[in-house]
């Protein structure tokens, strides 16, 4: 019994509860196309839309309604090449994005990924060697040209996402050259190899158009190479570092916290994990906001101080709630 007394009411409840989250822990992913004339429906992801960078009015106004932390952009190009030009591009499609999100007056926080699958035509996050390799420090170049092209634009925070050796050390030389010395890193430091995926190349047009990303992403099985990852991104002037993906990788996300007690975390909500969610709920075999929250408070229990969720405007409406 002396353990369920402080159990026995909703107020008592909340007054002892060890864990909470706020919307401003919350990152909110916004795929921003120059494809589509209107905002677009990713099919496999229900709810989640590809933006045209004149519709992203709208995109700041819920995020501001919603008191989210920050806005994490992808973008999707019209034009892609071998070397994925338009990343890097002062007019390419994230940095008139970001552009527009100031025109309109958003203050929050922007988040910009560095990565190149998006932008090549062969789909993989590096340069490609003629025998198919992912060729690792002539892919730095590209890497680093990229961030300072979307630090130009105004993003607080550029996020390395492409998994190369040396990327943040890249990337930190080139902004603090250029004059960025304040632009953050968010390192995607400990990115799987995972199988949960797969929506999110349906909605940024970035999947391999051949073979795999495993010579360069993490193998799941491991977790102390993560600790090394998180060790060379620190050492190379990471600011914030990120486990990815989020649920099946907790273990991974608690020794993160654990062994790097100082340093901002963040862990990705990633899109397998969104939809399927989307889908059992359509169903009616789960209750879609107490699955949400569990998770999102689960992340947080784990060590997480910032969670990026394709959930995010929905989960800040539903926390505003509980208050």
């Amino acid at each position: 019994m002396r353990l369920r007394r402080l159990r026995r009411t909703p107020a008592l409840r909340s007054l002892v509860r060890e864990h909470r989250i706020h919307p401003r822990n919350l990152i909110l992913p916004v795929f921003i196309t120059e494809i589509e004339d209107d905002p677009t429906e990713v099919a496999s992801m229900p709810g989640v839309f590809r933006w045209p960078v004149n519709r992203l009015e709208k995109v700041v106004e819920a995020a501001t309604a919603a008191r989210v932390g920050a806005l994490l952009l992808f973008g999707i190009p019209a034009d892609k090449d071998a070397v994925g030009t338009q990343a890097s591009a002062p007019d390419g499609i994230v940095q008139r994005g970001v552009r527009e999100l100031r025109r309109v007056g958003f203050d929050g926080v922007v988040i910009t990924d560095v990565c190149l699958c998006e932008y090549t035509e062969h789909g993989h996050c590096g340069l490609v060697g003629k025998d198919g390799t992912i060729l690792n420090d002539p892919t730095l170049e590209r890497l680093a040209d990229t961030a300072v092209s979307q630090a130009r634009a105004g993003a607080d925070i550029v996020a390395p996402s492409a998994m190369m050796d040396g990327q943040v050390a890249a990337i930190r030389d080139a902004l603090d050259e250029d004059g960025f010395q304040d632009v953050a890193i968010l390192s995607y430091s400990a990115k799987y190899a995972s199988s949960y995926y797969g929506p999110f190349r349906d909605a940024a047009d970035g999947a391999p158009r051949f073979g795999d990303r495993k010579s360069h992403q993490m193998d799941p099985p491991n977790d102390r190479e993560a600790m090394l990852e998180h060790e060379e991104d620190v050492a190379e002037g990471a600011d914030i570092l990120m486990v990815k993906p989020g649920l099946a990788y907790l273990d991974v996300l608690r020794r993160t916290r654990e062994e790097f007690p100082y340093h901002p975390l963040a862990v990705y909500n990633v899109s397998g994990e969104y939809s399927m969610v989307k889908a059992a709920a359509e169903r009616g075999w789960i209750d879609e906001r107490s699955v949400v929250l569990e998770t999102l408070v689960g992340f947080r229990r784990a060590g997480a101080d910032l969670v990026i969720t394709y959930h995010a405007l929905d989960a800040a409406a539903w926390l505003s709630d509980q208050d």
